[in-house]
C-alpha cells in the first residue's frame, strides 16, 4: 500500500534531502517524518533500473572522477492522459523517528501504539480525539530528539535509558518497544532544564538538561549502526553517538562533487553519442573501431552518423582523439582544466559547443592592476552529483570512513542534477598577487586559520590521518572576493541571495590559478535571461567591483568585526560576519569558512595588508 506524501524539488534530492536525510511531510493534516530511502529503492520503486532509465545524465569528466558510468536525475512521475492510468511510481521514505508525541497530553510512545486509519500515513491520539468530541483528530507529531553518530548512523533516542526507571517498574521490563505504554515529555518551564521526561508507572523523572552535552554520552549507550534508509543495512559500529534535534542542520551534510561541462566534452559530438560512448570506447581492440562503427551504421548508429554528418572513418578518428584526451584527464582536481578554458583564447572546433560559451572582455585601466582577465560565461552547464553524506561534522575528506553510503553496495551510477546558467569569471593579476601573498602579515594571518583547521582535522580523524590541502592566502583572497561580489550583484541586479553561487580557482605550483566564477546555476528562472553575464561587460564590471570593495571597507559590526571578535570558534575565518561577507551556505562551497575581509580592504591601519587596499575610495 502506497501513501503519497509531498513533493520535493529535484535539486533538493541531491543536497539537503538526499538518501539518508530526514524529511518532514504533511499527510492528511498530520505531521509525518521520514528518512529518504537509498538508491536500491530508486531501482525498485522507479523502474527501469540503473542507467536504463530515460532520466540519465552524462558528464564524462565527473564520471571518471567518481568512478561511475553515468548519473540519474531524481525521477519524476510522468503526466498521463485523461483516459490513461496514473503513474504510481514514487520515491520511498521510511518513517523515522518511530516515537511520536501527542501535543495535547504530552505522551510519547512508538507509532504502532497510536491510532491510525487504513492507508493513511498519519497517526492520532484516540484519547484526546475523543475528548475533542470527534470534531477533529488530534494528530501526534514526531519526537524532537534522535541519535546520530559520526559514521552516518541514526537511531531512536533512548527514552527508557534517559528516564532511568525504578528497578521494579513494569515499563522497564518490557522488551518489545512496539507495546510500550508510553512516557510523558512535558515542558514545565522554559529551556531544556524545564523539559521533563517522566514515567507514569514508576514516577521516575528526569529533565532533558545536558542532552546535547558530549560528556553525557561518553557513558551512554553506544551506536548500534542503524541505517534505516538501507533495507537490512545495519552494520557493527559501537562508536559514541550524540543526541541531535530531528531538524538540526548537522544531522545531514551532503557530500557532493560538481563539474562544468567544458570542451571537448561539452560539444555536440559528445551529446549525440550519448549512450554510444561507452559501447564504442570499451572495445578490446580499438584498431577495429572503424570496422565496428561501419557495421553499426547499417542499423541503430545510422541516425547518429547522419546527425553528425560524419562517415564511419571520421567518427572513428574523432573518438580516438577524444580517448587520448580522456586518458589525460586529472581526476584528483577537475578545476585546472576549467580554469584554462577561461584564461586562454578559445580555439576553433568542427562541432558546435552547446554547453560552454564564453566572451572575453577588455580589462579597464582602473582595475587592471588587480584583475588580469574578465570573461563573460554566456552559457554554462554544471552537473552536481551526490556521492554520500556525513552527520555531526561537515564533510572534510570525501574519502573518509565518516562518509556514509547512499546504497548498500556501490552502483554504476549516482544521483545528480544538471543545471544551466551563466556567469562572470575574474582572474587576479598573478604578478601583483605573487608579491602580496608572500607578505609576512598576510602569511601570519592566514596561518592562524590554517593552524585551527589542521588541529580540528587531527582531532576528528586522528594524528595519522592524511592532512587536508593547505589553505593559502590566494584561496582566502579569491573566496572572500567571491562573497563580496555576490553580495554586490544581489543588491544591484535583483538576484536572490541564494541564486548566485561561487566556484573558486586557486592553486600554486606548476600551474598556478587565481580566479573565481560567480554564476547562476539554479533550476528556477534566475539567471536564464542574461542578467548576470551582462554585468561582466567592460562598461559595468569595473564599477561593480569598485562598489563591492568599498561596501565592505566598513562593517556595521565594526570594530568588533574587523578585530575578529565576532567569529565562530571553529569558522577558520577572520573579520567576517553576516553584516559584511557571509553568504547563504547554498551559495558558498566551503560552508562560510576561510574568509577574511581584511585581506581585501586591509585592517584600517594603512599597512597594505589588503590586496585591493589602494583601490578604496576613502573619504
Amino acid at each position: 500500500m502506497k501513501n503519497e506524501l509531498q513533493e520535493l524539488r529535484r535539486s533538493a534530492v541531491v543536497s539537503t534531502f538526499g538518501p539518508g536525510s530526514v524529511v518532514d511531510f504533511r499527510a492528511g493534516g498530520g505531521a509525518v517524518s521520514g528518512i529518504a530511502a537509498g538508491l536500491e529503492e530508486w531501482d525498485r520503486s522507479f523502474p527501469p533500473a540503473g542507467l536504463a532509465h530515460p532520466q540519465v545524465i552524462r558528464e564524462t569528466r565527473l564520471q571518471k572522477k567518481l568512478g561511475v558510468k553515468g548519473f540519474r536525475a531524481p525521477p519524476v512521475t510522468l503526466e498521463r492522459g485523461k483516459d490513461d492510468d496514473p503513474d504510481t511510481r514514487r520515491l520511498v521514505a521510511v518513517r523515522f523517528p518511530r516515537w511520536l508525541q501527542c501535543p495535547s497530553c504530552d505522551v510519547i510512545k512508538p507509532e504502532r501504539r497510536w491510532k491510525n486509519d487504513p492507508g493513511k500515513a498519519y497517526r492520532y491520539c484516540p484519547t484526546c480525539t475523543e475528548k475533542a468530541h470527534g470534531d477533529s483528530k488530534v494528530f501526534v507529531i514526531p519526537v524532537r530528539f534522535v541519535m546520530a553518530c559520526k559514521h552516518g548512523h541514526v537511531d531512536e533516542f533512548p527514552w527508557d535509558w534517559w528516564v532511568a526507571h525504578k528497578p521494579d517498574c513494569s515499563v522497564a521490563k518490557r522488551e518489545n518497544t512496539d507495546r510500550h505504554p508510553g512516557l510523558v515529555l512535558r515542558s514545565e518551564k522554559p529551556g531544556l532544564a524545564g523539559l521533563i521526561l517522566s514515567c507514569p508507572k514508576c514516577r521516575a523523572r528526569r529533565s532533558m538538561d545536558g542532552v546535547f552535552s558530549k560528556k553525557t554520552w561518553e557513558r551512554g549507550p553506544k551506536c548500534r549502526g542503524h541505517r534505516p534508509w538501507l533495507a537490512d543495512g545495519d552494520e557493527n559500529c559501537g562508536k559514541e553517538q550524540y543526541a541531535v534535534q530531528r531538524g538540526a542542520s548537522n544531522l545531514y551534510f551532503a557530500v557532493t562533487e560538481s563539474a562544468l561541462s567544458i570542451p571537448p566534452w561539452s560539444d555536440r559530438l559528445q551529446e549525440v553519442l550519448g549512450d554510444w560512448w561507452s559501447s564504442l570506447t570499451n572495445l578490446d581492440d580499438l584498431s577495429k573501431l572503424e570496422e565496428y562503427i561501419g557495421f553499426l551504421a547499417k542499423g541503430d548508429l545510422e541516425s547518429v552518423l547522419k546527425e553528425l554528418e560524419m562517415s564511419p572513418a571520421e567518427l572513428a578518428e574523432a573518438i580516438r582523439a577524444r580517448l587520448t584526451s580522456y586518458g589525460q584527464l586529472r581526476t584528483d582536481d577537475l578545476r585546472p582544466a576549467e580554469y584554462r578554458q577561461f584564461v586562454t583564447e578559445p580555439g576553433r572546433s568542427r562541432t558546435r559547443d552547446i554547453d560552454f560559451e564564453t566572451r572575453r572582455e577588455v580589462v579597464g585601466a582602473e582595475i587592471a592592476p588587480w584583475i588580469s582577465r574578465v570573461v563573460r560565461a554566456v552559457r554554462l552547464r554544471e552537473v552536481r552529483a551526490i556521492k554520500g553524506f556525513t552527520r555531526i561534522n561537515p564533510p572534510g575528506d570525501p574519502d573518509s570512513p565518516e562518509v556514509a553510503r547512499l546504497s548498500k553496495e556501490p552502483l554504476e551510477w549516482l544521483p545528480a542534477i544538471e543545471v544551466r546558467g551563466e556567469g562572470i569569471f575574474l582572474a587576479l593579476n598573478e604578478e601583483r598577487l605573487s608579491k602580496w601573498e608572500t607578505r609576512e602579515d598576510v602569511v601570519a594571518r592566514v596561518s592562524e586559520c590554517e593552524a585551527r583547521h589542521q588541529a580540528d582535522w587531527k582531532e576528528r580523524y586522528g594524528e595519522d590521518a592524511k592532512p587536508p590541502e593547505a589553505i593559502t592566502p590566494r584561496y582566502m583572497l579569491c573566496h572572500t572576493l567571491a562573497h563580496t561580489l555576490m553580495r554586490q550583484l544581489t543588491l544591484e541586479c535583483g538576484y536572490s541571495s541564494a541564486s548566485l553561487q561561487e566556484r573558486i580557482y586557486a592553486g600554486t605550483g606548476e600551474e598556478p590559478m587565481a580566479g573565481l566564477l560567480i554564476y547562476t546555476a539554479t533550476p528556477d528562472s534566475d539567471g536564464t535571461l542574461g542578467g548576470l553575464e551582462r554585468q561582466g561587460k567592460a562598461t559595468r564590471i569595473a564599477g561593480i567591483l569598485q562598489r563591492a570593495i568599498d561596501a565592505i571597507e566598513w562593517c556595521s559590526s565594526d570594530p568588533l568585526c574587523i578585530t575578529d571578535m565576532m567569529g565562530a570558534e571553529k569558522s577558520y575565518s577572520h573579520s567576517v560576519c553576516h553584516a559584511c561577507c557571509l553568504a547563504p551556505e547554498t551559495s558558498c562551497e566551503a560552508f562560510n569558512s576561510f574568509l577574511d575581509r581584511a585581506l581585501i580592504t586591509g585592517d584600517g591601519t594603512g599597512s597594505g595588508l589588503g590586496y585591493f587596499e589602494k583601490m578604496l575610495r576613502r573619504s
